[in-house]
């Protein structure tokens, strides 16, 4: 693989404020973030992604390659927390297999939003439906976790309310908005991104780089709970990132994306949930250890995506693609 892709990612400025938060814990320096900004910015960003990906969606309208992309997306989104399950029970008890086989089967908008700056960096193109599949990987593993704590489970005492589970897998805040500013992109096209433009295009790296910062203190923040998770697990969230980064980049090549559109795609399928899904987790299976399932996703897998993984992924599709 060519290092300078590592090298170039790494001096992306987001990149580099997600560093400079995680020094920041590791010197003990006092910076905090007050925590009602960190939620400002996350939600600024996906009303940005979204918008952009609704103007893009209604310039190319639903073709043949969408309808296949986000048939892939929902394939992806219900094999993997099955298969990972299955894995995962080898090492740990069913409520702790299923919570982090759900995590690593829904998606992590923040890496997208950084693979999408690092390919908009490097010039490559890439079509604004894939936010469309971005949303739709949010909520399945959820479901699918649920199910499998079910199916392997024999506590009958256990009673899910299956209104609040769904009612957190689709109308969660991080969904409603993805998917509302998305219809909202469609509906408005060209001339609504020039009136937004401003907003959701001058400002986007600026809040990026803000939000990494914070992302750079939560995570460094986490390390110490790697202790808890052992080898096994600490491999697992590199490993599986990579083999399931692999299964996509093969769906995307066998389908015929475009190398942006399947470096995004092996970017879903590769990352994992700190936000949605542990907090649908921590409702419906309090049985499960949240320092697993979130230490292994924020402290390992996402800063392993954003600085190794996405350039990784990047030197496969320059292999399959020749």
């Amino acid at each position: 693989m060519d290092g300078s892709l590592i090298v170039s990612n790494i001096l992306n400025p987001p990149v580099l404020f997600f560093f400079l938060g995680m020094t920041a814990v590791l010197v003990k320096s006092d910076l905090e973030i007050p925590p009602p900004v960190p939620k400002l910015l996350s939600l600024y960003l996906l009303l940005a992604i979204g918008f952009k990906g609704g103007v893009e969606l209604a310039k190319s309208g639903i073709t043949q390659a969408v309808v296949l992309t986000l048939l892939a997306a929902m394939l992806m989104a219900c094999f993997v927390p099955i298969y990972t399950f299955f894995i995962l029970k080898l090492k740990l008890d069913n409520y702790d297999a299923a919570a982090i086989a759900a995590t690593y089967g829904s998606i992590s908008a923040v890496t997208f939003i950084t693979a999408s700056a690092f390919l908009t960096e490097l010039g490559i193109d890439f079509d604004g439906y894939m936010v469309a599949a971005l949303a739709l990987m949010e909520s399945p593993a959820i479901i699918i976790g649920l199910i499998l704590v079910n199916l392997f489970t024999t506590d009958s005492d256990r009673d899910f309310a299956w209104s609040e589970v769904l009612q957190e897998a689709f109308l969660n805040s991080s969904v409603f908005l993805l998917v509302g500013s998305l219809l909202i992109g469609i509906l408005t096209g060209e001339h609504g991104w020039q009136v937004m433009e401003p907003f959701t295009q001058g400002m986007f790296y600026g809040v990026l780089a803000f939000f990494l910062l914070d992302m750079g203190l939560v995570a460094a923040r986490r390390i110490k709970d790697l202790q808890k998770t052992g080898v096994f697990l600490i491999s697992f969230a590199i490993l599986i990132p990579i083999l399931n980064a692999g299964i996509g980049l093969s769906i995307a090549k066998f389908i015929g994306m475009p190398q942006g559109d399947a470096l995004l795609f092996a970017v879903l399928c590769a990352s994992a949930s700190y936000i949605a899904v542990p907090a649908a987790m921590r409702l419906t299976v309090p049985e499960a250890n949240p320092s697993l399932y979130v230490s292994t996703a924020l402290a390992v897998t996402f800063p392993f995506n954003i600085i190794v993984g996405i350039p990784l992924y990047l030197y496969g599709i320059e292999l399959l693609w020749r």
